[in-house]
């Protein structure tokens, strides 16, 4: 057998996550796994998850005998959805104005990220997923974007930084119409760098571990920061949200996107826009 077992990492103990390790036998480098582990939830994420994803991602990225972090889902129904819609009620505001991105902690990690996609892949978890260095996707993970569709606006650096992986037309497409793509549209488009049967998800992930552990991993930690270093200008861009509606989450449309959502019917969005015009009129 090539690898050790997974062993949790005990000094490091965690609720929303778990967080382990295992080492290649031959080669002697290792792998740290996060596993964010939340599936009553589809494995949605609070400022509590990112906490903790937080620790885990700086120890994986200071640990020496690392050489890649595979990040994940627990079970196979989904890999992330974004953020828990009962947290985006104020939750979202501390994103937006005072806390860091999920995305930042893949930029900010030394070593390689690798995302192993089962199952849904929404909102907030496709941004992170293609984020990561490299996507692995099971055949049965489902990708997109659900912002316009529950009111939940994104903004900075995720949006552009996906025309650089499957182009302008496609970005625009997959974060303005909110459609879903299964692994094989996902596969064709860029998105992901390979799809596998869901039983062999771990195995070739494995293989793509082994094969970057083969190789020098100071020469990785380098192109990994080069690859960055285009996410960190684009960072500077500014965010766009503010500006344009300053008071957003206090809309009606905002309400308005999450109640449907949780009530599950289509939202009145327009109902909304033309009662606020009609109320400017007099």
């Amino acid at each position: 057998m090539a690898w050790t077992e997974w062993g949790k990492v005990a000094e490091l103990e965690f609720g929303d996550i778990i967080y382990e390790k295992k080492y290649h036998i031959e080669l002697e480098g290792g792998v740290a796994r996060i596993t964010i582990n939340r599936p009553e939830k589809l494995n949605a994420f609070t400022a509590h998850t990112q906490d903790e994803m937080f620790k885990a991602f700086y120890d994986a990225s200071h640990d020496p005998v690392i050489g890649v972090v595979v990040l994940t889902g627990t079970g196979d129904k989904a890999f992330c959805t974004g953020g828990d819609i009962e947290w985006e009620a104020w939750g979202l505001r501390e994103q937006f104005y005072w806390r860091y991105p999920p995305n930042r902690l893949v930029m900010t990690c030394r070593k390689p990220v690798i995302a192993a996609v089962k199952g849904w892949c929404i909102g907030g978890g496709n941004h992170l997923a293609y984020t990561c260095d490299f996507t692995i996707a099971a055949d049965n993970a489902r990708f997109g974007q659900n912002g316009p569709r529950v009111a939940s606006p994104a903004d900075g650096f995720i949006i552009p930084y996906l025309t650089r992986v499957v182009g302008a037309k496609k970005a625009r497409e997959m974060w303005m119409l909110c459609r879903r793509y299964n692994a094989q549209q996902a596969l064709e488009m860029g998105l992901v760098n390979a799809v596998v049967p869901l039983d062999k998800l771990d195995e070739e992930v494995d293989k793509w571990c082994e094969e970057i552990l083969s190789l020098s991993p100071g020469c990785i930690e380098i192109l990994k920061a080069t690859f960055d270093s285009e996410l960190n200008e684009m960072v500077s861009l500014g965010v766009h949200s503010t500006n344009l509606y300053p008071n957003w989450f206090e809309s009606e449309e905002c309400r308005e996107g999450v109640q449907a959502f949780q009530e599950k019917r289509k939202p009145h969005f327009w109902k909304i826009r033309k009662a606020e015009a009609k109320n400017k009129q007099g």
